[in-house]
């Protein structure tokens, strides 16, 4: 990997299994591990611990530990995460526009048109 192109370095992050999936659950506000777990169906919860561990450590997830019993942790996207809403954005245009999504006569059986979008 060039670590001068910053394609590179972005598609390093964003490329990683689950993480603009995360980004784009998270660009919704604050959720909860559970909340993410439901949403992103097939992650395993030790997936989706090292992607959230990851992408802390990016700067791009900030992860809020409240002093309660049980205790209660919340993960909210940073200014640095906000900054891939855009990226985001334009990969759901490309995918309406190009590959048919949200098109009813193209869901696959029992999905929801723009569910998830």
């Amino acid at each position: 990997m060039d670590e001068s192109c910053p394609v590179c370095r972005t598609a390093e992050i964003v490329c990683a299994k689950w993480t603009l999936l995360l980004v784009r659950d998270l660009s919704e506000g604050r959720s909860r591990f559970c909340e993410l777990e439901r949403s992103l169906q097939g992650i395993s919860p030790r997936t989706l611990s090292l992607r959230l561990r990851a992408l802390e450590e990016e700067g791009i997830v900030e992860r809020h530990t409240f002093p309660e019993v049980p205790p209660r942790v919340e993960y909210a996207l940073t200014e640095k995460g906000r900054a891939l809403l855009p990226l985001i954005d334009g990969m759901r245009d490309y995918g309406r526009a190009w590959l048919g999504a949200d098109r009813p006569d193209l869901a696959p059986a029992g999905t929801a048109v723009g569910a998830a979008a």
